[in-house]
């Protein structure tokens, strides 16, 4: 991966918060947008860490390049599913819609579909290195 590219999805990631905290400047600071917007920014930082730590190791499709484990992996093995789930209740609480987790509940089995697909991918290539990994780390 090349250094700009994370720098890029940094960039396209603020300027989308960016658009959605200007689209909805003029409601009220509800509790609900408070905790929105106290979900969404830490996500956003740790979702960006976990993506540029992940590094060469990042694909749409489950790949076995590398096994990452340092930094948020060392304790977190789906860092970018966790913080951009997040990410996203955080955006729906923010804007005022919290009807809108339900996709949110739509969205949870279906990172889970993926996970498991990757992590077939890395116990085969992995093998007893990938299962001890799993041990010792959450999600």
């Amino acid at each position: 991966m090349q250094a700009t590219k994370p720098a890029l999805l940094l960039l396209f990631m603020i300027l989308a918060l960016t658009a959605a905290f200007v689209a909805s400047k003029d409601l009220p600071w509800t509790p609900l947008r408070i905790a929105g917007t106290i979900l969404a920014i830490p996500s956003l930082a740790l979702w960006f860490v976990a993506r540029v730590q992940l590094g060469k190791s990042f694909s749409i499709t489950p790949q076995a390049k590398e096994l990452v484990t340092h930094g948020l992996y060392s304790k977190i093995r789906n860092p970018v599913y966790l913080f951009g789930s997040l990410l996203i209740a955080g955006i729906f609480l923010y804007i005022g819609r919290p009807w809108l987790l339900l996709l949110f509940v739509l969205l949870i089995p279906l990172q889970l579909f993926r996970i498991k697909k990757e992590e077939r991918v890395l116990q085969e290539k992995f093998g007893e290195t990938y299962l001890q990994y799993k041990k010792s780390t959450w999600f």
